[in-house]
C-alpha cells in the first residue's frame, strides 16, 4: 500500500461534515525517565510501537491505555507562537473548567526567558495552570505550560523535559511534542494549532493523525499571524478549522464520542458490526477501485470510528447511510485509510547501515554505469530523496560516474505531485544536518527545495504495489513499514515481487517492524535490526498475476490440510495430462505479452535454439531463423487482432532438408491471473509426395517449381516482417518521445557547456590577435584602445545611471542602456541630434541648459519628473578632452524616486509628530543631551505659566526663575534616565511660584536620533487634583466603617453567594425596596456588581434608588475573605 502526501484539498461543506482529513504516519520516539533534562540523542534511541519511514499504510491501532488501572482521558496538545497569547485567552474563556480532559500548551520562547503566560491565563480558566517539571504526571483538568529552555515528551503520561539537539538548523518544539504525544497517547491525543509564525505543528499533526488522533486548527481569518495554521490546514489532515472560541465546544463533543469514551462496539453486534464495516469496504472499492478487504480490519474499524466521532455518529448502520448520501465522505475516508507521514532520514541508524554496508557496496561491485532503485509508496517523498541524498554522496567520494535513477511511486496523484514539486517546509530542518540542508537544498522563504543534482536522480510515477506491475533489474528496492498493514496472505504475494522485480546479489530495505517471513529461501539476512535482506536464488518458475488480491481467495478458502490433499490429487492428474502430452500433443510454448517463455511442451528444440552467450528467454531471439520473420509478424497481428492466427506451410531447413511446419498463435488466458499470455505452437506435416519428373521437349527436368515456391514464401514473410518492423519503430518512436522529455535537462547541461566553451573559444581568438600585432607599435596602441573602449562599453552597460555623451552639435555620440527608460533611443539613433529623440519628460529646459552649458562650460543640475512619475536628478557638465579641449557635454541621470518619497514621507511624519503632539492634553517637553529645551507642546505652557521664547533652548533648571530646578527631577534626568532608557510613573511634588503646589507624574524616555543626538521625552501629568480627590474619598468611607450599628448611613456584608450575613439598622430602607434581609439575598441586580468586585480585586461604586432616596453605594472586596462590605450614603447626585 502506497504512502499519502499532504495536500490541502477545498470540499464544499455538507451536513455534518468538517474539513476533509488525509491521515498519515510518523515516525515513534520513546522517551526514558530521568530526573534531570535528558539528552535527546539517548531518549530517542529507542521506539515505542514505532513504524518508521512509512510508505503509505493503514492506520495502526494504537489505543491510550492507563498503566496505573484508571480510567484514560484524552491529553490536548496546543501549539502556539507570535500572536499565541490573544488565541488561549479566548480559548480558556470558553473551556469548561471540569472536562476531563487535560491541556499541554507548547510556546516558542526564547531561552531564559522568565514566562508570565501562567499568571495571565488564571483571569480566563479555573483550570489549575502548572508550569512543566521533569517527571511531573499529567491530570485531568489541569494545564501545563512548557519552560523556555527545554523540549518537552510525555512517556505514560508523565511530562519528561528534554535538552533540544544544537546540532539541527531549527528548534521545533511544537512538532517534538505533538510527535511525543502521538506515540504516548495514540487514539486519545488531540493536537490544536493556533496563531504563529513559521510551520512548526504541520509534522506534529500528521503524527497525531497517523496514530488515529483529532487535528484542530484556528481559523486563517481570525490568526495574528497565519503562517503556522495555513501550513496545516494545506495538509489536508485537519478535522476542525474554527475560531478559538468555538474549539472548546467541539472539543467536549468529540471525546464524548464513544470512540474516546470507550471501545465497545455501540448498538450492533459483532457479526452485524463486521458486515457494515463491509458495505463500507465496497463502497470505498466501487468509489476509487482499491480493494481493502485484505488489510487489518481492526485498524480499518478504528478509523471508521474516527470518521464517526467527527461526524457525532455513534451507529455504524447510520454512517453507512451516511456515506451513501454523501460522496465526498467516501473520498474522505480513503484518504483517511492511507498514511503517507515520512521524514527525512527515518530512523537514522538505519539509514548510515544502509550507507555504509549496502550503497557503498553496490557502488563498489557495479560494473554497469546504471543503477536502479524503487521505493514503492514513496509518500511525498522524502524517503527517496533520502536515499539519493546518499548516493550523491558516495559517488562524489568514488570519483565514479554512475547513471542513477530512483524510481517513487505511490498510488496517490496528490502525494506524486508534491513530491515532483522537491518543496517542503523549514520544519524539515529538524530531521537533515546542517551540512546536507546547505549543500543540496535551496532555501525559499518559509521551505526549502531539493536541487537540481538530486530531483533529477528521481522519477516519480502513480502505481500501485498491489495491482499494477512492478519495475525490474533493480539493485535496490526500499519498501519500509508498508507490508505490516496488509494480511499475511497479501504479504506472501508481495516478497516474491520483490524477489523478482530485484537483480542478482540485490537488496531489500524493510522496515524495523516488518520480515520476509517464510521466504527464507528468496532472500539472506544482511542486518536483522533494520531488516535489510539480500536477494538469493533464481527467479521462482511461476507467473506473477495481478492484481495480486485476486490470486489470494483460494488459499484464504481452503485449510491447510485440505489444501495439501487437493494438490496431491492434482499432481496425480497433472503426471497423467503430463503422459498425453508428450505423446500426443504438438510441440508448444506460453510465453507473456513481452515474448519471454514462460513455459515449453514437447521437443521444441527443432524451431527454438539456444543461442550463444547469456542465456534469453526471448522467443524471437530463440526462433529458427526459417520461422523468426514470419513469427514476428504473427505476433505483432496478435496484439492487434486478439484472436488466433494460423501459417501453414512454413519450410524450416533441418541438416540440408526442409520440415513443413505448420505454426500457430494465439491468445491464452484461462483465467484472470493469466492475462496477455500466448500459446504458440509448432505442428510439423508430412511434405506432399514428389510428382513425377516429366522431361520437356529439350529434354531437361524441370526442377525450379519448389524453389521457387519457396523464395516466394520466404519473400512475402520478408515483407511481413519488414511491415511489422515498420509498425514496431512508430511504436518505439512514441516512446522515444516520452525519453526525450528526460533528456531535456541533459540537453540544458550541454548547452550551458557550449556556452562557456563558446567564451572559451572568444578569448582565445582574441589573444592570438593580440599575439600577432606583439611586434607593430601602432598595432599595440590599437589594442590598448580597444582594450579601454571595452572596459568603457563595460562601465556604461553595468551602471544603472543613465548616461548619454553628445559632442559640440549635440549630437548623440554614445549612451548607457539605461538610457531607454528617459529616451526612446536605439543603436542606430548614433550621430542623431538630441532633439531629434523623444523624450519620456519634458525635455524644454533641458535641451536650453546643456546648451547653456556648452557655452559657458559651467555645470548646472536640475530634477525631472518622468511620465512614469519617476524623478531625476540631471546633472550637465562639460566634456574635456585629455588635452582639456571641449569637445561636447555629457548629461547624467540619476533616479531619486525613492529618495523623493522619502524625503516627503519624512516631511509628512515630522508634521504628523508635531501635530500629535499638540493634541495631547499633557504637558510635554523634549530636551537635548544637555538638557536644554528643544520644544514643548502648548499644554506645557498652559500649564506652568510659561511663554516660548522664555523656554526653548533654555536649561529645564532655569525655566521660570529657576522654579524647575527640582532635586528629584535633577535625580530622574541625571541618574536614573541614563541607566534605565525608560521611566514611568515618577512622582515629584513641587511647590510653583506661579501656580501652587503641584503633584507631577513624570515618565521620560531616550530617543537616539543620527542627526540630533540623544533626545530626552518629558511626559508631565498633573495628578494633584485626582489624589486630593482619592483622599477625601478613603477619609469619607473610613468615616463611615466606624460604628456601623450607630453609623447613620447604610452598611452591608454580603458573600460570594449574594447572602446577605450583616446589614445595620440605617439599611432598612434599601431591605425594604429590595424585598430582602439579613441571611437572604442580595438584590438580584447586584448579584454579578459582587462577583465582579471578588474576582477584580477592586472597589466599585454606583447608584441605587430606594423610594424617593438616592444612595451612592460602595462595595468593596475584603482581602482574604470570600465577602464584601457594602458602604451606603445618601446622594444628591443622579
Amino acid at each position: 500500500m502506497e504512502k499519502k502526501k499532504i495536500v490541502k484539498k477545498k470540499i464544499p461543506a455538507s451536513k455534518k461534515i468538517k474539513k476533509p482529513v488525509t491521515s498519515k504516519k510518523t515516525g515513534k520516539a520513546e522517551i526514558t525517565k530521568n530526573k534531570a533534562p535528558l539528552n535527546v540523542d539517548k531518549v530517542l534511541s529507542k521506539k515505542i510501537t514505532t513504524l518508521k519511514n512509512a510508505g503509505t499504510v493503514l492506520i495502526k491501532d494504537n489505543s491510550s491505555k492507563s498503566t496505573n488501572g484508571t480510567k484514560s482521558f484524552p491529553i490536548v496538545g496546543i501549539g502556539a507562537s507570535a500572536g499565541g497569547l490573544e488565541a488561549l485567552e479566548g480559548f480558556f474563556v470558553s473551556m469548561p473548567s471540569q472536562s476531563n480532559i487535560a491541556i499541554i500548551v507548547i510556546q516558542h520562547l526564547a531561552p531564559r526567558y522568565k514566562s508570565i503566560m501562567g499568571s495571565l491565563l488564571k483571569k480566563y480558566t479555573k483550570m489549575k495552570i502548572f508550569e512543566i517539571k521533569d517527571g511531573m504526571k499529567v491530570d485531568p483538568n489541569s494545564i501545563y505550560l512548557n519552560p523556555p529552555d527545554n523540549d518537552v515528551a510525555i512517556m505514560s503520561g508523565t511530562l519528561q523535559l528534554i535538552e533540544p539537539l544544537k546540532s539541527h538548523a531549527l528548534r521545533l518544539p511544537i512538532d517534538s511534542f505533538f510527535r511525543s504525544l502521538s506515540e504516548d497517547q495514540g487514539k486519545m491525543a488531540i493536537g490544536i494549532v493556533l496563531s504563529g509564525t513559521g510551520t512548526d505543528g504541520t509534522l506534529g499533526l500528521k503524527a497525531i493523525k497517523s496514530e488515529g488522533g483529532m487535528a484542530m486548527v484556528q481559523d486563517e481569518g481570525q490568526a495574528k499571524y497565519d503562517s503556522m495554521p495555513r501550513s496545516a490546514i494545506n495538509t489536508g489532515l485537519v478535522d476542525y478549522i474554527l475560531p478559538v472560541e468555538k474549539m472548546p465546544d467541539e472539543l467536549a463533543r468529540y471525546v464524548k464520542h464513544p470512540y474516546i469514551e470507550k471501545d465497545a462496539i455501540t448498538g450492533t453486534t459483532e457479526q452485524k458490526y463486521q458486515n457494515n464495516v463491509t458495505k463500507v469496504l465496497i463502497q470505498i472499492r466501487s468509489k476509487t477501485g482499491h480493494d481493502f478487504s485484505h488489510y487489518k480490519q481492526n485498524t480499518i474499524r478504528r478509523r471508521i470510528e474516527r470518521r464517526m466521532a467527527v461526524h457525532q455518529i455513534d451507529k455504524i448502520s447510520h454512517y453507512l447511510d451516511y456515506i451513501r448520501e454523501n460522496p465526498l465522505e467516501v473520498t474522505t475516508l480513503y484518504k483517511d485509510l492511507l498514511i503517507g507521514v515520512t521524514n527525512f532520514f527515518r530512523d537514522p541508524d538505519a539509514f548510515d547501515i544502509l550507507e555504509k554496508e549496502i550503497i557503498s557496496e553496490i557502488l563498489k561491485t557495479r560494473k554497469g554505469d546504471n543503477i536502479r532503485v524503487w521505493v514503492p509508496g514513496c509518500a511525498t517523498g522524502e524517503e527517496a530523496y533520502s536515499i539519493a541524498v546518499i548516493f550523491a554522496e558516495l559517488i562524489e567520494k568514488s570519483q565514479k560516474h554512475f547513471n542513477i535513477q530512483i524510481f517513487g511511486t505511490d498510488i496517490d496523484e496528490d502525494a506524486i505531485e508534491y513530491a515532483r514539486a522537491a518543496i517542503y517546509p523549514e520544519s524539515i530542518a529538524a530531521d537533515i544536518s546542517k551540512e546536507r540542508l546547505k549543500r543540496f537544498f535551496v532555501k525559499e522563504d518559509s521551505t526549502y527545495k531539493v536541487n537540481k543534482q538530486i530531483r533529477e536522480m528521481l522519477v516519480f510515477a502513480t502505481q500501485s504495489l498491489i495491482k499494477d506491475p512492478p519495475f525490474s533489474r533493480l539493485d535496490l528496492v526500499s519498501c519500509r513499514n508498508v507490508l505490516i498493514y496488509m494480511d499475511s496472505v497479501l504479504q506472501k504475494r508481495i516478497l516474491p515481487v520483490f524477489h523478482y522485480t530485484l537483480n542478482k546479489d540485490g537488496y531489500l530495505f524493510l522496515g524495523s517492524s516488518e520480515t520476509i517471513g517464510e521466504h527464507s529461501d528468496l532472500f539472506s539476512t544482511m542486518n536483522s535490526k533494520w531488516k535489510i535482506y539480500k536477494r538469493q536464488g533464481e527467479l521462482a518458475d511461476r507467473t506473477i498475476g495481478y492484481p495480486i488480491t485476486e490470486n489470494v481467495e483460494l488459499s484464504r478458502e481452503l485449510p491447510v490440510v485440505e489444501g495439501r490433499k487437493y494438490l496431491k490429487e492434482t499432481n496425480i492428474y497433472q503426471m497423467a495430462e503430463r503422459e498425453i502430452l508428450d505423446k500426443y500433443a504438438p510441440p508448444f510454448v506460453l510465453i507473456n505479452d513481452k515474448h519471454e517463455i514462460l513455459y515449453v511442451n514437447g521437443k521444441i528444440h527443432k524451431y527454438l535454439l539456444t543461442p550463444s552467450g547469456v542465456p534469453v528467454f526471448n522467443i524471437l531471439k530463440m526462433a529458427h531463423e526459417d520461422l523468426r520473420y514470419k513469427l514476428t509478424s504473427v505476433l505483432h497481428k496478435l496484439g492487434n487482432k486478439q484472436e488466433a492466427i494460423v501459417s501453414r506451410g512454413l519450410k524450416v531447413r533441418d541438416n540440408g532438408n526442409f520440415r513443413t511446419v505448420d505454426l500457430t498463435v494465439k491468445p491464452f488466458s484461462p483465467g484472470k491471473d493469466t492475462d496477455g499470455m500466448i500459446m504458440v505452437i509448432f505442428e510439423e506435416k508430412e511434405p506432399p509426395e514428389k510428382p513425377a519428373k516429366r522431361k520437356t521437349t529439350s529434354g531437361r527436368t524441370r526442377k525450379e517449381d519448389p524453389q521457387i515456391t519457396n523464395m516466394k514464401q520466404e519473400l512475402k514473410s520478408a515483407k511481413e516482417y519488414l511491415q511489422a518492423t515498420i509498425e514496431e519503430l512508430e511504436t518505439s518512436n512514441e516512446e522515444l518521445k516520452s525519453a526525450n522529455e528526460e533528456m531535456q535537462s541533459t540537453n540544458e547541461e550541454l548547452q550551458s557547456t557550449n556556452e562557456e566553451l563558446e567564451t572559451s573559444k572568444e578569448e582565445q581568438q582574441s589573444t592570438n590577435e593580440e599575439l600577432e600585432t606583439v611586434n607593430s607599435e601602432l598595432q599595440n596602441k590599437v589594442s590598448e584602445l580597444s582594450r579601454a573602449n571595452n572596459d568603457l562599453n563595460n562601465l556604461l552597460a553595468s551602471t544603472d545611471i543613465a548616461t548619454i555623451f553628445l559632442d559640440t552639435k549635440l549630437s548623440i555620440v554614445r549612451f548607457t542602456p539605461s538610457l531607454t527608460k528617459l529616451f526612446n533611443v536605439l543603436p542606430s539613433d548614433l550621430n542623431r541630434h538630441i532633439g531629434d529623440i523623444t523624450a519620456k519628460f519634458n525635455s524644454d529646459t533641458l535641451y536650453q541648459n546643456a546648451e547653456t552649458v556648452l557655452n559657458t562650460l559651467v555645470q548646472t543640475e536640475q530634477e525631472i519628473q518622468a511620465n512614469d512619475g519617476s524623478r531625476y536628478s540631471v546633472r550637465i557638465l562639460p566634456y574635456r578632452t585629455v588635452e582639456n579641449l571641449i569637445d561636447g557635454i555629457v548629461l547624467t541621470f540619476v533616479d531619486i524616486t525613492n529618495v523623493t518619497k522619502l524625503r516627503i514621507k519624512e516631511q509628512a511624519f515630522r508634521e504628523y509628530a508635531e501635530n500629535l503632539v499638540e493634541t495631547v492634553r499633557e504637558p510635554l517637553v523634549v530636551l537635548d543631551s544637555c538638557l536644554r529645551v528643544v520644544s514643548a507642546n502648548r499644554s506645557f505652557y498652559q500649564t506652568f505659566k510659561v511663554a516660548v521664547q522664555e523656554t526653548e533652548g533654555r536649561f529645564i533648571y532655569d525655566l521660570g526663575n529657576r522654579q524647575w530646578n527640582i532635586p528629584k527631577l535633577r535625580k530622574l534626568l541625571e541618574e536614573v534616565l541614563p541607566e534605565k532608557k525608560i521611566i514611568n510613573d515618577f512622582e515629584v511634588e513641587h511647590i510653583f511660584e506661579s501656580i501652587g503646589e503641584k503633584t507631577m507624574i513624570l515618565n521620560a524616555r531616550q530617543v537616539i536620533r543620527e542627526e540630533e543626538g540623544r533626545l530626552i521625552l518629558l511626559a508631565i501629568e498633573d495628578v494633584t487634583e485626582r489624589n486630593k480627590a482619592e483622599k477625601e474619598k478613603i477619609d469619607e468611607i473610613k468615616s463611615v466603617t466606624v460604628f456601623p450599628d450607630k453609623n447613620p448611613n447604610p452598611v452591608l456584608r454580603v458573600k460570594r453567594d449574594g447572602i446577605i450575613v450583616y446589614a445595620n439598622n440605617a439599611c432598612e430602607p434599601l431591605l425594604s425596596e429590595w424585598n430582602t434581609e439579613v441571611n437572604n439575598p442580595i438584590y438580584e441586580d447586584l448579584m454579578q456588581t459582587v462577583k465582579n468586585v471578588l474576582r477584580s480585586g477592586k472597589a466599585k461604586e454606583i447608584q441605587v434608588t430606594a423610594g424617593s432616596t438616592i444612595f451612592s453605594l460602595q462595595f468593596v472586596p475584603v482581602a482574604g475573605t470570600d465577602y464584601v462590605n457594602v458602604y451606603g450614603i445618601k446622594s444628591t447626585r443622579k
